[in-house]
């Protein structure tokens, strides 16, 4: 029987898997990416010749300091009773600002410097940083930032949910507050509600796979969150059709020829959208995802070899999968391979140690 840990380290691990098979082909179309790999796509991990690693893109360095701020506020809340969960969530990002461009915001800011994570060497990569985060995060001074109801600006792009999985991790048994933590540490840098929507959705989402709910369940339930928020309309009409896309397809599998099915994937996924959007990533993630429940590398290599921002649409779907299955349901390789591999499994049991004291 699976561990707990099997599934936290399955959520980040799995996030980070996703991100690092998507990120030498991101913004590629669906004809570069076969020109460079083949008719079948990108299939093999990635390994960088030099590192020995399968390299991340920024999609996971914010995951990573998503943890860093989960865990900073709750050695707030249990030795002080402080609770501001997205506070330091916002200064853990201006972290993640710091490995970017080497400075903060604010000078005020520099007591942020120091600490264990910032210790690691491979964040301070620079790997195609979100435009919108980058902006949003320079511009809050002043121990300010932007909130759903006073954003900085009404960007609805994909660089807030791809951060939030970690966020159901912690708050595994209060999933409203969940997705509350998700949508609102979203808004600190997108605040279009097609941004942080998705993010406090997959939030959501994940606290209740935690909980052991089946997939389409769990799906379920946090459509059932999701509609109790306003602005909800588009999010929700995405996530509904690429539900009844996956159903569609996979009741006809049988039917279906070996290149009508290689094809089929595309299509559904071009209906859907682009990916532009955070409701439209979140949407492919969860197509990706219910077409393969049981196959966490064919899953993560459909998102991948859509196109476009397959990297984020993988990650996403690698965090949902991973913790629905556990980390021993992605392949060894890629586990082994992935870069920091050893600190998100740090992170995610430090996530469980927490949220079990």
């Amino acid at each position: 029987m699976k561990t707990a840990k099997e599934y936290y380290r399955g959520c980040l691990v799995g996030g980070a898997c996703g991100d690092a098979m998507g990120y030498p082909v991101e913004m590629m179309d669906w004809n570069q990416i076969r020109s460079a790999y083949g008719a079948g796509g990108i299939t093999e991990f990635p390994v960088n010749a030099e590192r020995k690693e399968a390299l991340f893109s920024d999609d996971t360095q914010m995951a990573i300091l998503t943890v860093d701020g989960l865990l900073w506020a709750d050695k707030k809340a249990k030795e002080r009773g402080v609770y501001a969960y997205t506070s330091s969530l916002f200064y853990c990002y201006q972290k993640w600002l710091y490995t970017q461009t080497g400075r903060f915001a604010d000078k005020n800011y520099d007591f942020l410097l120091g600490g264990e994570i910032l210790s690691n060497e491979e964040l301070f990569s620079r790997r195609a940083p979100d435009k919108v985060c980058l902006s949003a995060l320079e511009e809050s001074v002043n121990g300010k930032y932007a909130t759903i109801q006073k954003p900085l600006n009404k960007n609805s792009g994909i660089g807030a949910v791809m951060r939030a999985a970690p966020i159901g991790l912690y708050f595994y048994n209060d999933v409203k507050t969940a997705f509350r933590i998700g949508a609102e540490s979203a808004a600190i840098t997108h605040g279009h509600p097609d941004a942080y929507l998705p993010a406090g959705f997959l939030a959501c989402l994940i606290a209740h796979l935690v909980c052991g709910k089946d997939l389409e369940a769990a799906i379920l339930r946090a459509l059932q969150e999701l509609a109790q928020w306003p602005d909800h309309q588009n999010t929700k009409e995405l996530i509904e059709k690429a539900i009844s896309l996956a159903e569609q397809i996979n009741r006809n599998e049988g039917l279906l020829n070996q290149s009508e099915m290689e094809m089929a994937g595309r299509i559904d996924l071009s209906a859907i959208g682009s990916g532009a959007t955070g409701s439209e990533v979140i949407a492919l993630a969860l197509y990706c995802a219910l077409r393969h429940t049981d196959d966490f590398k064919q899953a993560v290599l459909m998102a991948v070899n859509q196109g476009g921002n397959g990297d984020t649409v993988a990650a996403i779907c690698g965090s949902i999968l991973g913790t629905y299955l556990g980390i021993s349901e992605i392949p060894y390789p890629w586990v082994n391979k992935v870069e920091c591999s050893i600190l998100l499994v740090h992170g995610a049991d430090r996530i469980l140690e927490a949220v079990l004291q």
